[in-house]
């Protein structure tokens, strides 16, 4: 009995196969943003409608960030200044403008990342492989939240899920982050945006 129950657990530690990684603790994510200021990459972005757009983003914190989209699309959406604008390239009115405090992705563009803080994470999960961060504005939930997987080893943000006031959800897998670029402020700039178009 004693020896089919050593071989049970035997093969069941065969079968469960190399160890999972461990959750990642919400102070090593917060020092994993606060350890760059700058860094761009390629994305692909899942929209809530099923469309797949693909693009080049640009992060300098604090505050600033900006999405590229590939051709055929001719869109582009920045932060900065505190506004976040989302120019659209299939119409020639203004850019939709509005503040950058009442999006989720302010959370993580902040100049100090601080998720153990103000209640702000709402789920904190590993599946084994990777770990997912819900967080969202505790003081304005109905600004929506930003569901974050990383990977260890080393700690890299592999992608977001933005879920906005309305419910509609935004997903940006994201490409290898090249940290520590230079990046021109003109690329945040937009007044300079809009005087251009």
């Amino acid at each position: 009995m004693i020896k089919r129950a050593f071989l049970a657990l035997t093969l069941s530690v065969l079968l469960a196969g190399p160890a999972a990684a461990e959750k990642l603790s919400l102070n090593s994510i917060s020092n994993y943003f606060n350890s760059f200021q700058t860094a761009a990459g390629e994305f692909t972005q899942i929209n809530s409608d099923g469309t797949i757009s693909t693009g080049k983003l640009f992060i300098k914190r604090p505050g600033r960030i900006r999405f590229e989209y590939n051709p055929p699309e001719k869109s582009l959406v920045m932060a900065g200044g505190g506004t976040v604008a989302v120019f659209d390239g299939k119409s020639n009115s203004s850019a939709e403008q509005f503040p950058l405090s009442q999006t989720p992705l302010n959370l993580i563009l902040e100049s100090t990342v601080n998720l153990g803080r103000r209640n702000m994470v709402v789920g904190h999960s590993s599946d084994g492989s990777k770990t997912t961060v819900v967080a969202q504005d505790p003081e304005h939930p109905e600004y929506g939240n930003i569901r974050l997987v990383f990977t260890d080893s080393p700690i890299e943000l592999r992608q977001w899920v933005i879920t906005d006031g309305s419910g509609q959800q935004t997903t940006v897998i994201l490409g290898q982050l090249t940290k520590g670029v230079a990046l021109q402020p003109s690329l945040f700039n937009v007044q300079l945006e809009l005087e251009r178009r």
